[in-house]
């Protein structure tokens, strides 16, 4: 296994493979528009993979790094998953000085429940309390 290399150095982002990862292939942000995409990074704590020079991993997390944060468009590229990436990635995420001692730390995943979970990330305490407006079609119904 290659050594994943991991920064929250935002020129390293390689922002047109982050696009078209988001755009083309993950379930959540079907079509958002590169602007939307370079929005998002420039106000966020982000994480990037690299596997020599290429990235290959990528994370984001929304907070105020003080009370709560939300983590965001993760991936592993395909051709690079089963490697153990998403847990190192996940460990460089929890283990930041500025993400330590959240009051509530939240993610939204379809389908890498067992992931977050040996985090420590598990269903709402209360889900009676949280409430959101949430439109997943918002980019693929823009046209």
């Amino acid at each position: 296994m290659s050594e994943l290399r991991i920064t929250t150095d935002k020129a390293a982002i390689d922002i047109a493979l982050v696009h078209r990862f988001l755009s083309e292939t993950s379930t959540w942000s079907r079509g958002v528009p590169l602007a939307t995409v370079q929005r998002s990074i420039e106000h966020s704590l982000c994480f990037s993979g690299f596997v020599g020079a290429d990235q290959v991993a990528f994370a984001r997390v929304i907070s105020d790094h003080a009370t709560f944060a939300n983590l965001v468009d993760v991936f592993v590229l395909p051709e690079h998953r089963g490697r153990g990436y998403s847990k190192a990635l996940m460990q460089a995420v929890m283990g930041f000085p500025a993400l330590q001692g959240l009051r509530r730390f939240t993610l939204a995943t379809g389908d890498a429940h067992g992931l977050y979970e040996g985090f420590g990330f598990t269903a709402p305490l209360r889900p009676q309390s949280l409430m959101e407006r949430y439109f997943p079609n918002l980019y693929t119904s823009q046209g």
